[in-house]
């Protein structure tokens, strides 16, 4: 079978099919796409979803739709093809998850940005009914992670997705929408724009054919190829039903870096988040740096342990600040009365004392010793 005859089998599939039904990209992947084709015309009854996908042959043109889609500028990418993203074939051994799963037999791209460049890319995912501070979050994140060149994946939808597009795009780092729906539709409708500008400089992908309708099981299986997409996915607000945590759910099955920023204690919009942290299913991260270290080969952007500011007596021995903390503020006293305090001996005492004295923490006063201003910081 040459490329045409096989893009032409897996776009027929696509059509038939719904995405992400396990049992048939399951078929195609183990017997090829022209021997599924030949099941479902002449062995359609041996499965419930064989029968409805082989009722649907009748009524489509693959051939057609790939032609229209093509004037459109839109590409079927297909595994075999130089831009096939090779990490989605992670799939293969993810199970399912809700009733999908499995490699899909393509994608529809929209956009000049290609899949293979995805392998460094980043899903930032959440709530749809986001907060002022999750947007922010997300948009920073998004910002700091594309300016280190990683790509970032998200789904466009209201919320989140919207804010991580956002920040990637203030960056002029590139970034991906994964669709529910056919790519030459805007879903939700209001960002139009946001997908336009997508397709003409990043890209807008989706496993459904064009024209289709983002029903709610797409979504499901939308959410998949973002987990295999991305080498990580955060996920920021997301209360304890959303839909985000079923792509952290694909992420964990492939073996994907998970990883989740904390919000408010009281707010129901971070109560998902707040799970998958709690039970260790995610790691925790407070901004792009973070995310990078996760994402990163070993020894790769490490990010600096935060520390507060340094102060004189960091450098002392224990023995010093013991003398120290022995020494007067006011009224001085003599290096008996610092060693006896202090617990030590007198010699030792009066040869801390001496380097104290030079470093501008204690002074030597007439009648003994005290502490100065540097020296009580």
């Amino acid at each position: 079978m040459n490329d045409q005859d096989e893009r032409l089998a897996r776009a027929t599939i696509n059509l038939v099919a719904e995405p992400g039904d396990l049992r048939s990209l399951g078929l195609v992947r183990e017997l090829g796409p022209t021997e599924f084709l030949r099941v479902l015309r002449t062995r359609p009854e041996l499965r419930e979803e064989f029968t409805a996908a082989a009722g649907r042959l009748a009524s489509v043109a693959p051939q057609q739709v790939l032609d229209h889609a093509a004037q459109r500028g839109i590409r079927f990418v297909i595994p075999g093809d130089r831009e096939w993203p090779a990490q989605l074939d992670d799939l293969a051994g993810a199970g399912v998850l809700q009733g999908r799963g499995g490699v899909p037999v393509g994608l529809w791209v929209r956009g000049p940005l290609r899949l293979d460049g995805l392998g460094e890319s980043v899903a930032v995912v959440g709530s749809r009914s986001s907060t002022t501070y999750g947007d922010l979050v997300a948009s920073d994140l998004a910002a700091v992670v594309g300016s280190a060149g990683r790509p970032i994946v998200s789904g466009a939808a209201f919320g989140i997705d919207y804010a991580a597009h956002r920040g990637a795009i203030s960056a002029g780092a590139p970034t991906v929408a994964v669709l529910a729906c056919g790519v030459d539709r805007s879903y939700p409708a209001a960002h139009r724009q946001l997908l336009e500008h997508l397709a003409e400089h990043h890209a807008v992908i989706s496993e459904s054919p064009p024209g289709s309708s983002p029903f709610r099981i797409r979504f499901l299986a939308r959410n998949r190829l973002i987990a295999a997409l991305a080498r990580g996915t955060v996920v920021v607000e997301a209360a304890v039903r959303s839909g985000a945590l079923n792509t952290t759910n694909w992420a964990e099955r492939l073996n994907r870096a998970v990883m989740a920023t904390p919000g408010p204690l009281d707010s129901a919009a971070s109560e998902g988040v707040h799970q998958l942290i709690r039970r260790g299913s995610a790691a925790l991260v407070t901004g792009g740096e973070d995310v990078l270290e996760m994402v990163g080969a070993s020894g790769q952007d490490l990010v600096a342990e935060p520390r507060g500011p340094e102060e004189p007596r960091d450098h002392l021995s224990v023995r010093a600040r013991q003398v120290l903390d022995a020494v007067p503020v006011a009224a001085p006293a003599p290096s008996e009365s610092v060693a006896l305090v202090a617990g030590i001996g007198v010699m030792e005492a009066d040869r801390l004392l001496a380097g104290m004295e030079e470093d501008g923490l204690v002074e030597l006063c007439p009648t003994g010793w005290r502490v100065t201003r540097l020296g009580r910081t």
